[in-house]
């Protein structure tokens, strides 16, 4: 996975400062709304509200615009349409699995962008659950390992549940189960560590591996999705490699 997480990390900085913010700022308070509409407008009583606060806040959105969110979720706000969390299957060129996770108000647009996206790139829209198999959804968290004590984060997150806990030179991931994600969570902020990223996650059970060109393209339909304004998260089971992801870096 930690090719993933390093594209990720990338994709986060070289966005930093690009037109994409509004964008950013949009997804970001469709998740505040879904959090608070079902476990209210509490971010001390509702866990998930408070992660997608802290995401928000992470990436500098303004307050009125998070009460808003927290507003049109719990029903306060009454003048936007009802948000519905959907889980696209499908597959990108060469068989590479793909899983897409929404947040739309409007079903037949988010389906048709997603279908023509896929379909562009050489593959197509799945059933329900002929792709999910392949995956496991998990708890992920990210932390910057530079100036980092490893046993601390190990001992951590071990002891509040997690299945397993990786590192390079760059970045410390931690795998857990669904029901392990708030204790982790918590028992990160309360030890000090700042995480990256912090969320529920498809985690393929196999990656693929194909070549450089091949893995390209298919990143580029991947970036692709993650544009449509409806989509939240984009999953797949391929590998990326350091030189895929040194092409990708230069790009």
């Amino acid at each position: 996975m930690s090719g993933h997480s390093k594209w990720s990390t990338i994709k986060r900085k070289k966005g930093a400062a690009d037109a994409k913010r509004g964008q950013l700022f949009t997804r970001l308070a469709k998740e505040i709304a879904i959090a608070a509409r079902e476990g209210g407008g509490d971010i001390d009583v509702n866990f998930k509200l408070r992660l997608a606060v802290d995401r928000a806040r992470k990436e500098n959105m303004p307050k009125d615009n998070i009460d808003r969110a927290i507003k049109r979720g719990t029903g306060e706000d009454k003048s936007a349409g009802e948000i519905e969390r959907i889980t696209y299957e499908g597959y990108a060129a060469h068989g590479v699995a793909v899983m897409v996770d929404c947040l739309t108000e409007n079903r037949n647009r988010t389906v048709a962008e997603i279908r023509h996206a896929l379909t562009h790139g050489g593959g197509n829209l799945a059933e329900v659950g002929s792709v999910s198999w392949q995956f496991k959804h998990a708890a992920y968290f990210v932390i910057d390992a530079e100036g980092k004590d490893f046993d601390q984060i190990f001992e951590l997150a071990v002891l509040s549940g997690a299945d397993d806990i990786t590192s390079d030179d760059e970045t410390i991931e931690i795998f857990a189960p669904l029901e392990a994600f708030k204790e982790i969570s918590d028992s990160l902020k309360n030890g000090g560590i700042e995480t990256e990223e912090e969320k529920l996650q498809y985690i393929p059970k196999q990656e693929m591996v194909l070549d450089k060109e091949k893995t390209i393209k298919i990143m580029h339909v991947i970036e692709e999705l993650e544009d449509l304004d409806d989509v939240q998260n984009v999953f797949s089971n391929l590998q990326i490699t350091d030189e895929a992801l040194e092409a990708l870096q230069a790009a």
